[in-house]
């Protein structure tokens, strides 16, 4: 099934963005993101790696107003001892989050939320190349023994409705052939609602960023209490 109304609002996003993509991260931001997690002290406290783009690091937001901070707190709350790492980078493509997937499963990693396909739609990237750089991403973490939940994202329809039908195909189609998690869309809910977006209409607001943690949520707790 096509979310029609998700796409919809993505071809509204896309115009409000003059129709381009995010910039690609920069070196520095990649870097940065780098850097901060092999700066982190060695632990052997249970881990969970969100690997995402923009929507995953939080842009516009407080740091603890994106979503992998919200999940901390609700894992915190819930009694459940993990430390949530932000792996998100603004910009990135499926193919940007598998070149930096080594340094994201440093530590005790026991979950991935593997939020991307964003950018590769907005840049009209193959889905079959989508495809291939997130069976990757999952084989080499189940290779590890990590448990990984595979959030999905909606192509805006600029490319027609070819690239909108195998774009959506690629997400379910992995998560039965891997036999992961599968969250159906990151931003159900939230998508298309000016309320719950900021000025540009594709990232949320913090609102908004609670609804996609509520999203992530409802598969992420039954997991994380089984991998403890």
């Amino acid at each position: 099934m096509i979310w029609k109304p998700v796409l919809a609002a993505l071809a509204l996003a896309a115009a409000a963005c003059g129709a381009k993509p995010e910039p690609p991260a920069t070196s520095t931001a990649a870097t940065n993101a780098t850097s901060a997690t092999a700066a982190a002290p060695a632990s052997t406290q249970p881990r969970i790696v969100a690997l995402g783009d923009s929507l995953t690091a939080g842009l516009g937001l407080a740091p603890d107003q994106a979503y992998p901070a919200l999940l901390q707190a609700r894992l915190k709350g819930a009694g459940l001892d993990y430390e949530v790492i932000n792996a998100g980078v603004s910009g990135d493509t499926s193919a940007g989050g598998l070149e930096r997937l080594e340094w994201a499963l440093q530590g005790n990693v026991k979950i991935l939320i593997v939020a991307l396909g964003g950018n590769d739609a907005l840049r009209g990237l193959p889905a079959a190349a989508l495809a291939a750089n997130l069976s990757q991403i999952i084989e080499r973490a189940r290779a590890r023994q990590i448990r990984v939940i595979l959030a999905g994202m909606e192509a805006p329809p600029n490319y027609g409705r070819d690239y909108i039908v195998s774009f959506h195909k690629v997400y379910p189609a992995l998560a039965e052939k891997y036999q992961v998690a599968f969250v159906p869309f990151l931003l159900q809910n939230v998508a298309g609602l000016a309320e719950l977006n900021q000025a540009d209409g594709i990232h949320p607001t913090p609102a908004g960023a609670r609804i996609v943690a509520d999203n992530v949520w409802a598969v992420l707790k039954p997991l994380a209490e089984d991998a403890r």
